[in-house]
């Protein structure tokens, strides 16, 4: 047996002494049993205590020190009792990779234990009004005095604000710089004075999105995170981690242990699994010989599954190859490709639905139906979110394929 498969056995021996019944999806096919808040929090803190939670991380910060193979069998054992990770969030997935890259020893201890054991919930200040694919022209202003930054402005499509603890921020720190540096990268609490969220209600009837403003906002100058001035390259990190993230390269990649802390049902983007869209067909259109009569319905289906099934191969093999490195700008491709390919699950979905697909609430529909519709809405958001497809071309052209960028 070798080193992986024993690692396999003895995760798998824990996670079945340890994982409470709550917290997986039974073996018999039924519905878990409910968990509470407090049950939730229990076994993040049971996971960060053997390093589960964020296990590529150094131990000095609630991580395990694991290989990313090793990660990699803790995730599909997990995946394999139907159970979650609670602490999968913006904080492990975006922010804490990057502060392992860019902040102090000191910033590391106060943020990454916290993160990792699921007690702090982090959400993004980038885009603002007029400053979303263009987010260099950002103008929410910090000025340094003393022991703090006074910061004014706004940011807006702000996922999860309402629900957040926490807030990794976009500043700008120099007015009178180029608009790609004067920019600086720190962290707040949102409970401070002068902030206030208001959550934008969306078509699908979620809001999941925020406004968020700062009035005279005092932020711990300790809690800036590398050089004032030079957060444009941390920003630019971070956007690679987050579209690793809205791609699946995360590590997280479907669960059917549930949803996260504070996700909602639109944020289901309706991106089904290989076979579950000719399911759904077969349940609303039937079958002819055990086939769908629809010739046309049946390739698109066909195709569509091919096109998931090469997307995550592909996924796979970047992630084999990225073993020595952090995130490169492959994750536009992988960010443009997943987004687009979603959309045309979407709609493929509601075109095998027919007329149930018509249902918003109400008699007549069930409550998989009306997800998928309101999924199908919330989608159209995924090309624009983590930076528009037209950006993505934008940087595949320029840093994938060498192409001059005519500035």
């Amino acid at each position: 047996m070798s080193e992986l498969e024993t690692f396999r056995e003895e995760v798998r021996t824990w996670l079945d002494e340890n994982c409470p019944p709550n917290m997986r999806t039974p073996k018999d096919g039924s519905a878990r049993l409910p968990s509470k808040p407090e049950e939730v929090s229990a076994w993040c803190r049971t996971l960060a205590d053997r390093g589960f939670t964020v296990p590529t991380w150094p131990k000095a910060y609630s991580g395990g020190d694991y290989s990313k193979e090793q990660a990699a069998v803790i995730q599909e054992e997990m995946t394999r009792i139907g159970t979650m990770n609670p602490a999968v969030s913006f904080g492990t997935m975006m922010l804490g990779p990057v502060l392992l890259e860019f902040a102090s020893h000191e910033q590391k201890l106060e943020h990454l234990v916290p993160i990792a054991r699921g007690e702090i919930r982090w959400c993004q200040g980038y885009s603002e009004p007029g400053s979303g694919s263009d987010l260099a022209s950002l103008q929410t202003r910090a000025v340094r005095d003393g022991d703090h930054f006074i910061i004014n402005g706004q940011k807006i499509w702000t996922t999860m604000a309402h629900l957040s603890d926490w807030m990794f921020c976009l500043v700008r720190t120099d007015p009178d710089a180029a608009k790609h540096h004067g920019i600086s990268f720190i962290l707040f609490d949102l409970k401070s004075d002068g902030v206030t969220v208001k959550p934008i209600k969306l078509i699908s009837g979620q809001s999941q999105f925020c406004e968020v403003f700062f009035e005279d906002v005092r932020a711990l100058a300790k809690n800036l995170v590398g050089k004032q001035n030079d957060g444009w390259t941390i920003a630019k990190r971070l956007l690679q981690y987050e579209r690793n993230m809205l791609s699946g390269l995360g590590g997280g990649g479907r669960r059917r242990g549930g949803r996260r802390r504070g996700q909602s049902e639109g944020r289901q983007r309706g991106n089904s699994g290989p076979s579950m869209t000719a399911e759904s067909a077969r349940r609303y259109l039937g079958t002819v010989d055990g086939k769908l009569g629809d010739l046309t319905l049946r390739d698109e289906i066909v195709q569509a599954d091919l096109d998931q099934l090469g997307f995550q191969l592909t996924m796979k093999r970047s992630n084999e190859e990225a073993k020595t490195s952090g995130p490169s700008a492959a994750s536009s491709m992988f960010k443009l490709y997943m987004s687009e390919m979603g959309k045309r699950r979407s709609e493929l979905m509601m075109k095998v639905m027919g007329y149930q697909s018509l249902g918003w609430e109400g008699p007549g529909f069930s409550q998989e139906e009306t997800g998928t519709t309101r999924g199908w809405l919330r989608g159209k958001g995924s090309s624009i979110e983590g930076g528009t497809s037209e950006i993505q071309k934008n940087v595949i052209a320029k840093r994938v394929l060498g192409l001059p960028s005519g500035d």
